[in-house]
C-alpha cells in the first residue's frame, strides 16, 4: 500500500485475506465492526484503492457493477471465473488473454494498456443435480465443505 500502514489500513489488508472469496468494500467493513475493529467505510475504500493502485488485490465486479476484491496471491493479476449464485470463485488460465492483450498493445501503440474479463457461470455446488445419481465433481471440488463459505447477502 502506498503512504503510510496505519492500524486501520493494517486491519483492512489482514480482513480481507481472510476472506475466502471476492468481498466488496461494504462487506469488508461489516466483517471488520463485527469483529470490534473500529473503521470507517471510507477509510476501507481508501486502504482498496491503494491496495489495487500497488497491485496488492484483484478486483472484479458483480452483477450489478460493484467492485469486489481479493488479495492477489502473485505478482500478476488472475481472472476468475465466479459462480452467479454463491459468489464462490476459482482462478482461470489466462495466458492467452495476456498474450493477446500484449499483442493489442504492441500492434496499436498504445501505452499502459489494462483489460478487463469477467467470467461467470453457476458452480457444481448451485446446479441441480444432473441426474438422479447427484452432481457432478470437477478436480477443483476435492473439498466440498468450501462451498459452505457463501457470501453474505447485500442489505439495499
Amino acid at each position: 500500500m502506498s503512504g503510510r500502514i496505519t492500524r486501520q489500513r493494517a486491519a483492512v489488508l489482514n480482513g480481507l485475506t481472510r476472506c475466502h472469496e471476492f468481498v466488496s468494500a461494504q462487506e469488508l467493513h461489516a466483517r471488520l465492526t463485527a469483529d470490534g475493529t473500529q473503521i470507517g467505510l471510507t477509510t476501507v475504500y481508501r486502504a482498496l484503492r491503494d491496495l489495487e493502485r500497488t497491485g496488492g488485490v484483484d478486483v472484479v465486479r458483480d452483477e450489478v457493477g460493484e467492485r469486489l476484491y481479493r488479495p492477489r496471491t502473485g505478482d500478476e493479476h488472475s481472472h476468475y471465473l465466479i459462480c452467479r449464485s454463491c459468489g464462490r470463485s476459482r482462478p482461470v488460465d489466462s495466458e492467452v488473454i495476456e498474450e493477446w492483450t500484449e499483442r493489442i498493445t504492441a500492434e496499436t501503440g498504445f501505452a499502459a494498456v489494462e483489460h478487463t474479463v469477467e467470467l461467470t457461470g453457476v458452480c457444481t455446488g448451485c446446479q441441480p443435480a444432473a441426474d438422479e445419481g447427484g452432481s457432478r465433481r470437477w478436480p477443483w471440488d476435492s473439498d466440498r465443505t468450501a462451498h459452505r463459505d457463501r457470501r453474505p447477502s447485500r442489505a439495499g
